[in-house]
């Protein structure tokens, strides 16, 4: 900035303002100070200014996987808010490694980051009530958080509700839930909604089939377990991810004479963007990403305004969205 007001032969001060306060400034005075801004390659050092003044106009987020498109939605929620508040948000992807996870929290405390928005793994750092992070105003995106911090999240149990209810409404009852490993909150508050729609029909019965993991790959050796077993055992599958549901769907393809969802249906979650393009459209559960990403903008800059504020948890609703996956073809 010395160097500019030299080059524009104005004070620093009136540097300062073209930046900062334009309407301070004749537009003559402005203009030669933006000239020799763009003559000299000026850029402004956003984290220096941030650390003088004590504030800083920047939010991080930390996402499990961004491969997921759940937490895609959830970032564009989140920097619609933070945009109209003249914040920026910078995107941090754990890709489902509690040592990165860690990492991307540190960084952004040392970058002195306004506020950090964390959709946490399913670890033990998730429930503790310390974090990496010190002084850093924080809230939890898709997790329940304690009292300590503000979170919003979907009622899981809601959702494995929604999908096992659509598969007995279409007359399924011999209903399978592939997906694991339980350990995980989602997973298992999502086989227990299953469980308690299930219960509700005394023709209905629900069998487990835990897999290690929530991939494409796990859904695929599951379908061919299913198939080895005796394909015409079930008739409805819920399955808690879509990549989960595509694997079936991907096994069941290789079965000669045996048609999704003529002689099985399936149900997946989290309405990931390709779960509409795979080969047999997988009916899922929706959960709403960006209204997540918006409610947790929202409640961290509450928090950077009044950080010994009483912390709110707020949990949202999914929904359906039936495709071909369960519904049959006209």
């Amino acid at each position: 900035m010395t160097d500019v007001a030299r080059h524009a032969g104005v004070s620093l001060g009136t540097v300062s303002n073209t930046l900062n306060s334009p309407e301070k400034v004749s537009d003559a005075t402005r203009r030669r100070v933006l000239a020799s801004i763009a003559e000299l390659g000026f850029v402004r050092n956003d984290a220096a200014r941030s650390l003088a003044a004590g504030t800083s106009s920047t939010v991080g987020l930390v996402v499990a996987d961004l491969g997921n498109s759940f937490f895609v939605d959830i970032a564009r929620g989140a920097e619609q808010v933070l945009r109209r508040q003249g914040m920026n948000l910078l995107i941090a992807n754990t890709d489902i490694d509690p040592q990165r996870e860690v990492g991307n929290l540190e960084t952004f405390e040392r970058a002195r980051v306004a506020g950090i928005i964390l959709a946490p793994l399913d670890t033990a750092l998730a429930r503790t009530e310390v974090l990496p992070v010190r002084t850093t105003p924080t809230v939890f995106v898709n997790w329940r958080s304690d009292a300590r911090f503000s979170s919003v999240a979907v009622d899981e149990g809601h959702g494995g509700a929604l999908a096992a209810s659509h598969l007995l409404s279409l007359g399924r009852r011999r209903l399978l839930y592939v997906g694991g490993p339980l350990f995980l909150n989602a997973v298992r508050e999502r086989y227990e909604g299953v469980q308690r729609a299930v219960a509700a029909h005394d023709d209905a019965r629900i069998d487990l089939m835990e897999t290690r993991g929530l991939t494409i790959r796990h859904g695929r050796e599951a379908g061919l377990r299913i198939i080895e077993d005796g394909a015409g055992r079930y008739d409805g599958i819920v399955a808690p991810s879509d990549l989960v549901a595509v694997g079936l769907v991907q096994a069941f393809a290789t079965q000669v004479g045996f048609s999704v969802p003529g002689d099985i249906a399936i149900t997946g979650y989290d309405d990931n963007h390709f779960a509409s393009e795979s080969a047999v459209p997988i009916t899922t559960i929706s959960q709403p990403g960006e209204q997540m990403g918006s409610v947790a903008a929202e409640l961290l800059l509450e928090r950077i305004a009044e950080p010994g504020a009483i912390a709110r948890s707020l949990v949202l609703e999914p929904h359906l969205i039936p495709r071909a996956s369960t519904l049959p073809r006209a």
